[in-house]
């Protein structure tokens, strides 16, 4: 049995750094969720580095600058990095197999709010007829469907265009609502045959650059916050990270609770053990 932690401060001995999501944890996807920026304080005032994690589609300067509207001081923290960093990063080197073999021509799927992950890099974006391979940021609507996108997703099959995910998140709650994200678009072109690449939770590979920016070597020492099994929990554990759920999440429907509710325990466990990944602990929600 997990057990329910009341606030992070039962947690953090023994560990010098902490890495904390984003959406479910520290915000809606609009605003800051209460008490978060106090949290953060405390987290610095106790001399525990961290570093915000986030799947976003896009390089984490656009994050910073959201948590600053929301409230979120930027010396309140002391990393943030994206998977939209880690695809930029993967499209500048261009020395992994996967990003060295592409063209230098791309077809963006998502909006252009996500342009920054390759606009300052070598690479045009064209229509899809004129592609090398697809760039997937995530639908450009916040009302669509992952199924609307089929169509074009059948067409960049058909011309066996290999397709570069930015953000391995199914879905996320946007206030209470749930949105679909560049990893539902993926789920669907590998049903049709196509080769998707992702980099983000739960790629073990991202959790090594951010021990790299946290200056921590020591896996036993850092600890990581999330509201979802699937990414933040499994990513955790495939990089040898102890982890802490986040109920108040991406999984509140599931455990039948509001946010901030406090979970039945019998319920929890029993989703944990369905998604096959535990956590050291759980909160309801990020609380010092």
């Amino acid at each position: 049995m997990t057990d329910l932690a009341a606030g992070l401060s039962d947690l953090i001995e023994g560990y010098d750094g902490l890495i904390l999501d984003l959406w479910g944890v520290v915000h809606d996807g609009v605003a800051a969720y209460p008490d978060v920026a106090d949290c953060l304080t405390a987290l610095r005032a106790a001399g525990k580095r961290t570093l915000l994690l986030s799947n976003a589609p896009r390089r984490s300067a656009a994050l910073i600058a959201q948590l600053s509207a929301m409230g979120i001081d930027r010396a309140l923290y002391d990393e943030a990095l994206s998977s939209g960093d880690a695809v930029h990063q993967g499209l500048e080197r261009r020395d992994e197999p996967d990003f060295a073999a592409l063209g230098r021509r791309l077809y963006h799927l998502g909006p252009e709010r996500d342009r920054n992950v390759f606009d300052d890099l070598e690479y045009e974006a064209v229509e899809l007829g004129e592609a090398d391979f697809v760039l997937n940021t995530g639908p450009v609507d916040l009302a669509e469907s992952a199924s609307d996108y089929r169509p074009i997703l059948t067409v960049a099959r058909a011309r066996v265009l290999p397709m570069i995910c930015a953000n391995p998140d199914r879905e996320v709650i946007r206030q209470g609502k749930r949105i679909v994200c560049a990893g539902a678009l993926a789920d669907i072109y590998r049903s049709l045959g196509g080769v998707v690449v992702e980099r983000g939770k739960p790629d073990p590979a991202i959790y090594d650059t951010a021990l790299e920016r946290l200056g921590i070597t020591d896996r036993a020492r850092v600890l990581a916050i999330g509201d979802a099994l699937h990414t933040d929990i499994r990513g955790a554990r495939k990089a040898g990270i102890d982890s802490v759920l986040v109920t108040g999440g991406i999984h509140a429907e599931e455990l039948g609770i509001a946010w901030g509710d406090q979970p039945d325990p019998a319920r929890l466990d029993a989703l944990i053990r369905r998604h096959g990944d535990r956590p050291k602990a759980a909160l309801p929600r990020l609380v010092w």
